[in-house]
């Protein structure tokens, strides 16, 4: 299962779970997930065209008993090392464009630093960028 899944649907899943994990997707973050998809260099090479059935394949893991554990198994055996901050910077980057974030959000990207092993200052540097784009006058 795990070996079937490339990185690109792999930051995709990391996307979908972010907007999912508060039971709420919202119109900005499925626009975000679009836009970063359509934007981002890391994306470069992806077939947009399969977006949808990727984001369908993360609905279907989290559906099932342990699917947020499983999800995040995937991500990480699907991710080399050198794009963990990625996946966490896109996690981000999803849960800060409605300009708040629940405690369901919190606690995703707690389990997602922790199952990637990403330490403190790249997570308080990717957290506080996030801040800073997203800030209101």
């Amino acid at each position: 299962m795990t070996t079937s899944v490339t990185p690109h649907d792999a930051l995709i899943y990391v996307m979908v779970t972010m907007s999912a994990v508060d039971s709420t997707m919202t119109d900005n973050e499925l626009l975000k997930i679009g836009d970063i998809v359509q934007t981002l260099p890391i994306f470069e090479g992806y077939d947009r065209e399969t977006l949808i059935t990727t984001s369908r394949a993360a609905s279907a893991i989290l559906a099932k008993e342990d699917g947020l554990d499983t999800l995040l198994d995937i991500v990480a055996d699907a991710l080399p090392r050198k794009y963990h901050d990625t996946a966490y910077a896109l996690a981000v980057e999803v849960a800060a464009v409605d300009l708040s974030v629940a405690q369901e959000e919190l606690r995703f990207l707690q389990m997602l630093r922790d199952r990637l092993n990403l330490d403190k200052l790249t997570i308080a540097a990717l957290e506080r960028s996030a801040t800073a784009r997203y800030r209101t006058l």
